[in-house]
């Protein structure tokens, strides 16, 4: 089948049933739960052939947190989808007003590599949930994976309310040409600028989530260990590409080498003590040849520059294998201080106060998470009140991503909308508002022509009860 067979197959069935009843959906969530459980052996082996992720990063960051999604979702998608009842201002009494959420109808999902069941399975929940049908485009870069999402989809979905078309960017742009309602794209900015365009000729809303440089700052009362131990979690995790992984370091400077001292005996005792020891199968690798070479070549222009490692440095092309590498002292306007790293390099800065890291944080676009590490009460309301961002996280990293209560997303170059939750519902959804007059009919003709003096009197007192 054909994209825009895909696409009309899609719309015919949308067309003759606009609104699914919400048993259906709960059955087909029900469903995809089961088929997700019923594969973990097969996630778990199709990623590791991917790029070796380790199994135990795959029963956390895959296939647990997709279930605390699905879950989610078929426990409150009732509490999501009944109308909203909204107050009456004075001046309309007599009417009612509802808001209902109508699906908006057939959607694309674009989604990436670095999760691919995490990050496909995410909206594909939240378009069940608000009863849209939609196609899926998983990544080319991780062919087994997406191998296993078409069968598992299509294990739960007839094809007329989900199809999934695998294949490179040629795809990706045969589907962005249709008059999809929605898009939920996940990925880089320069492809999301392209998404929201593609969108905007057929005027078509969008769910962007994207990345950016997200930023850690330590101040000088963080308890070092722990800071330590949850910046590793969080950078090395899936070899540093993650989008809200930590990106760079500003620590206050009369910490800043104990600090050092903590992240790599952290490393030390996450990954082994040697280069050698450190190429674990707790480790993964990067996704391929493309992305370690903008990584190997990222590392070397910082080294050549004058920056000073301080942990890791080991590439090895033939395995894509980037050891973890911590680096100090790099000279201002590198690509590693000025792109999304997206990798396993993790550089240190220093400042002297919170008001430098603020305006460090501040000279780039807008990050998708902030992480600030501190004992001091009312740090995360001062960087929130001061910086544009998706997220202000404090002592921790990463499980903001987690909380189905809290929408995710960002702000400009990190992303638009939000999904996750009700959050994820809404996207798909549009709110549509029921008006219902009960009583009191004949007020109204006090506004209808031949207008009078009569008619600028009751008008003028409108406007005073509003």
């Amino acid at each position: 089948m054909t994209p825009q067979e895909a696409f009309e197959t899609l719309s015919n069935r949308f067309s003759q049933h606009p609104t699914s009843s919400i048993e259906h959906r709960l059955g087909r969530l029900t469903a995809l739960r089961s088929a997700l459980l019923s594969h973990q052996d097969d996630i778990r082996e199709a990623l590791w052939n991917d790029f070796n992720k380790p199994h135990f990063e795959v029963d956390l960051t895959e296939i647990a947190a997709t279930m605390f999604e699905v879950n989610h979702a078929i426990r409150h998608l009732r509490k999501w989808a009944k109308p909203l009842r909204k107050k009456t201002p004075l001046y309309l009494i007599g009417t009612s007003t509802d808001v209902v959420f109508q699906p908006k109808g057939p959607s694309l999902i674009i989604t990436p590599w670095n999760y691919a069941f995490l990050l496909t399975i995410g909206p594909v929940v939240h378009a069940t949930a608000a009863g849209c049908p939609f196609v899926v485009k998983p990544s080319e870069n991780t062919p087994q994976a997406s191998k296993l999402l078409k069968a598992i989809i299509d294990s739960v979905y007839p094809t007329e309310e989900a199809m999934v078309f695998e294949g490179d960017s040629s795809v990706s742009n045969a589907l962005l040409a249709l008059p999809f309602s929605h898009i939920h794209f996940t990925g880089s900015v320069g492809v999301g600028k392209l998404v929201m365009a593609a969108g905007s000729k057929h005027l078509a809303s969008v769910t962007l989530e994207l990345g950016g440089k997200s930023p850690v700052y330590v101040d000088e009362s963080a308890d070092l260990k722990e800071t330590a131990r949850s910046i590793c979690f969080g950078k090395f995790s899936n070899a540093g590409q993650t989008c809200i992984a930590p990106d760079y370091i500003l620590v206050h400077e009369k910490v800043k080498m104990r600090l050092a001292k903590e992240i790599t005996d952290h490393i030390t005792a996450f990954y082994g003590s040697t280069s050698a020891d450190r190429k674990t199968s707790s480790y993964a690798r990067i996704i391929n040849g493309r992305h370690f070479e903008r990584l190997a070549l990222m590392l070397k222009e910082s080294v050549d520059a004058g920056a000073r490692i301080l942990l890791g440095g080991e590439v090895d092309p033939a395995t894509r294998y980037i050891e973890p590498t911590v680096l100090d002292d790099i000279p201002g306007g590198l690509s590693i201080l000025q792109e999304e790293i997206f990798g396993p390099l993790l550089p240190l800065m220093s400042v002297s106060s919170d008001e430098e890291a603020i305006a460090e944080i501040k000279s780039r676009p807008p990050p998708l998470s902030i992480y600030l590490f501190s004992t001091r009460k009312g740090l995360a309301e001062h960087f929130s009140s001061q910086i544009r961002t998706g997220a202000v996280c404090a002592n921790t990293t990463l499980l903001q991503f987690i909380q189905p209560f809290g929408p995710f997303g960002g702000e400009g170059n990190s992303g638009i909308g939000r999904s996750h939750g009700e959050a994820g519902f809404r996207a798909f959804c549009n709110e549509q508002v029921i008006m219902k007059r009960r009583w009191g009919a004949r007020i109204l003709h006090l506004f209808h022509p031949p207008y009078s003096t009569k008619s600028t009197v009751f008008t003028n007192l409108l406007r005073r009860l509003g």
